[in-house]
This record gives structure tokens, sequence and C-alpha cells, in this order.
């Protein structure tokens, strides 16, 4: 059963909504200085509730393990996408993040009537959205929302760490940590990196 706090946020954004899906979207990497921004849109299935939902952040890595398998079987549908460095770079990370969010919602099997999407910027959308601030820790769906996407990245960067096993991306995912930054002054940017962000694009002048 979903906790009050869930079902509380739920129906104050939602009671003067008419019936029909509500998707939850969220993104995981905005921060780091490499790799792609994910985002996820899920639509939970109110017949199948998946206890323990919540922010991704407040959760063990084995946890969301555990989270994202059952929301991968439960939900009535969900979507991950992405937006690359170079739509990155290209964009900015705030219009590339848009961009996946987007590209999660048009991804969904099912077409949710409303969008509620965690944080206070909305994407681009051919149906009607909510911006919740915190809402990952508000609103079950944007809770599974925040998990998927997380899960998806954080298993990139397990795969580009074997890849590049100079930078430790297993551990940092590839945020600034001491160790990812002395990666980069010594060894340069990988083709994973974000250019357009400021500590990059320094690496690039000492390389």
């Amino acid at each position: 059963m979903r906790s009050k706090t869930f079902l509380r946020a739920e129906q104050s954004a939602l009671d003067w909504d008419s019936p029909g899906l509500v998707a939850g979207v969220d993104e995981a990497g905005r921060g780091p200085l490499a790799g792609p921004v994910f985002a996820a849109a899920v639509i939970l299935d109110e017949l199948h509730p998946i206890n323990g939902l919540a922010d991704s952040k407040k959760l063990s890595p084995r946890r969301r393990d555990v989270l994202y398998d059952a929301i991968r079987a439960k939900a009535l549908c969900c979507s991950v996408a992405q937006a690359s460095v170079q739509e990155i770079d290209e964009l900015n990370i705030l219009q590339a993040t848009m961009l996946a969010m987007r590209r999660a919602v048009d991804g969904l099997r099912l077409k949710p009537v409303k969008v509620l999407v965690d944080g206070n910027r909305l994407p681009v959308l051919d149906v009607r959205a909510e911006a919740i601030i915190q809402g990952d820790a508000k609103v079950a769906a944007i809770s599974a929302a925040s998990i998927l996407a997380k899960v998806e990245r954080d298993r990139w960067c397990q795969q580009i760490d074997a890849q590049y096993p100079s930078y430790g991306f297993a551990r940092h995912k590839g945020y600034g940590t001491p160790d990812h930054m002395q990666a980069l002054r010594t060894h340069g940017p990988t083709p994973w990196h974000r250019r357009s962000f400021a500590p990059v694009a320094q690496s690039l002048t000492l390389s």
C-alpha cells in the first residue's frame, strides 16, 4: 500500500483533473561532467502497487535495483530515454534534459492524460503537464521514474568504466570528484565528456 504522503501529494495534484492515466517523469545526470542525461516516464498500475518507492537519491544501489525490477514488472508502462553528450554541448544541459524527458514521454506505450514532472520546468509536450518541486519525494510515479533513470545511468557508467578504467566512472558516476578531476588533468577528456562544461573545457587547454 502506498504511503499517506504519496496519496496526499497525488490527490493535491490531481483532484481537479479528469480521470485517466497519469505519468511521472524525472531525470538523472544533469550535474555530471560526462555521459548522456537520462529521463524516464512511468505510468503506475493502481492494482499492482509497489512498496518502498522513494526519491532514488535516498535509496541504496541494491534497493534501487530491486525497485527497478519491480517497476519494470508492475507498471502499466514505462519508458527511458536520453539526450547525448553532443546534444548537451549543442543545446545546453537544461534544454537537453527537457529533450530527454520529451523522448521518454513519447516512448510510452500508453498515452497519459497528464504528466507530472519533477522540478520547476516542463518539457514541450502534447499533453497537459505539471511541474512539482521535490516531486520525486511526493508522487509515487515520479519516484518510480527517478529510480529507472538513475539505475539506467549508473549502468551506463559501469559500461564506460570498463572502456576507460583510468577515470573511475563506476565510482563517481561522472561527477567532478577529486579523482575524476585528476584523471581529466592526467589523461584529458574521453569522447563521453561534456566539452561545454567548464572543468572539461579547462582540461582541454591543459592537454
